[in-house]
């Protein structure tokens, strides 16, 4: 426990180091996803002086989700083994030369190398699967979920100020300086991360806090596989994926399909970047007083029913509004709990790997809602059969996490195996 002292002051609050380290966790949030958030603002002017299409580049934003669901686990091995500091520094560096690439070229190598395979690869070292981890490890168990919650909030806050940055950019001086000043905000990031200093666990017991007393990374992972809770909340993961970035990818046009100004469109993303960062807070105290399985269930559930009432309802700007309001309160407050379920089953010694396994369900979703809605517009003219999709697959997510086995299996540090509680 000897870095119990140092996080917590006599009056049971977080001591200024650890407050000051969470800010950084959330500003370095807040810029990696506020530049990913704003890359669509670079469609029309790639299209006008460079002719790369509407699906072009959707394929590279694609490529993006599933080159960074794919090294999430890696990056989350490497952050486990050695703290988040180098992660950081590295992915980052990555991140603003993927950035750099499509500044500097205009290529398809620029598209798809930079702004897909590079800024993917920059973006999971500096968003939620290495920093939600090191959190966890500051912060002690009781106040966990709430600082996770905290942090997940500010992802969408950046935004706000960064994509009408890039937009001015791009009218004043091209999409080119645009991308280079967007780069030079991703190597912020690493200039943050070096305050970032060694991690200690405030919640764990001495014998948690023992590396010697761990299993290895192999053993930790087939004990994650063969835990029926975490397979199932993994794969109710996939869910969140698919309808977010299913709407995140196809609400504007769809909105233009019928007669909502495009204003309506763009207020409607950032209603639910506001929301969200409400959301993620509430979600993250409630977190910690009520069961996340539950509340992961009735997020998967209430989402499903805001798409049912606002698709069999007129689609008005004011449906519209409320819509985009409702999805961005349950947008993200998925994070702090499926973080604090992970911790819950199998400690924090892997939580950065662990969080990266289910992380790569939630990608694949979100490859194949942004990919299969713009399929099924394509072939049949509507994106009515899309959102049932969207239904089935939060209903069926729903029920998948109400029934989750939640009961922590710490793994057997000399079988590998997973003792099984005598009680629930």
């Amino acid at each position: 426990m000897a870095y119990l002292p140092e996080t917590l002051s006599r009056q049971g609050r977080l001591s200024p180091r650890i407050v000051a380290i969470l800010a950084l966790a959330a500003t370095i949030i807040s810029l990696s996803m506020g530049l990913r958030q704003s890359l669509g603002l670079f469609l029309p002017p790639l299209n006008a002086e460079l002719a790369i299409s509407a699906s072009a580049f959707g394929l590279a934003m694609a490529l993006q989700n599933i080159v960074w669901g794919v090294a999430q686990p890696i990056v989350g091995m490497f952050g486990d083994r050695y703290g988040a500091r180098p992660i950081l520094i590295a992915s980052a560096a990555i991140y603003a030369l993927g950035l750099t690439l499509m500044a500097s070229t205009g290529t398809r190598l620029g598209l798809d190398g930079g702004l897909g395979v590079m800024v993917g690869l920059g973006i999971s070292g500096t968003s939620y699967g290495v920093l939600i981890g090191s959190v966890s490890r500051l912060v002690p168990a009781e106040r966990r979920s709430q600082a996770v919650g905290l942090v997940s909030a500010a992802g969408s806050v950046a935004t706000l100020g960064l994509a009408p940055l890039g937009q001015i950019l791009i009218a004043s001086f091209g999409w080119s300086i645009a991308l280079f000043v967007f780069a030079g905000f991703a190597c912020s990031i690493a200039a943050l991360a070096v305050f970032i200093g060694r991690e200690g666990s405030a919640g764990a017991t001495a014998e948690e806090s023992d590396a010697a007393t761990h299993p290895s990374m192999a053993k930790a992972l087939r004990s994650a596989a063969g835990h029926p809770g975490f397979v199932a909340m993994t794969i109710a993961f996939f869910a969140c994926g698919f309808q977010l970035a299913f709407i995140t990818t196809h609400l504007a046009q769809f909105l233009a399909i019928c007669g909502i100004a495009s204003n309506i469109s763009a207020a409607a993303i950032g209603v639910i970047g506001i929301s969200n960062a409400v959301g993620s807070y509430v979600f993250g105290v409630l977190g910690s007083r009520y069961s996340p399985k539950r509340l992961l269930a009735a997020i998967y559930l209430l989402r499903t029913i805001s798409i049912i009432l606002f698709t069999t309802s007129p689609v008005t700007p004011f449906s519209t509004i409320v819509f985009a309001a409702a999805m961005g309160f349950l947008w993200l407050g998925v994070i702090p709990l499926v973080s604090g379920l992970v911790g819950k089953l199998f400690g924090l010694h892997y939580f950065n790997t662990l969080f990266g396994v289910a992380f790569f369900s939630h990608q694949v979703g979100g490859f194949l809602g942004a990919w299969l809605g713009g399929v099924v517009f394509d072939l049949t003219g509507s994106y009515a059969r899309a959102w049932l999709s969207m239904v089935v697959v939060g209903l069926t997510a729903a029920a998948i996490q109400w029934f989750m086995d939640d009961r922590a299996r710490p793994i057997d540090r000399v079988s590998g195996a997973l003792p099984v509680p005598a009680s629930a």
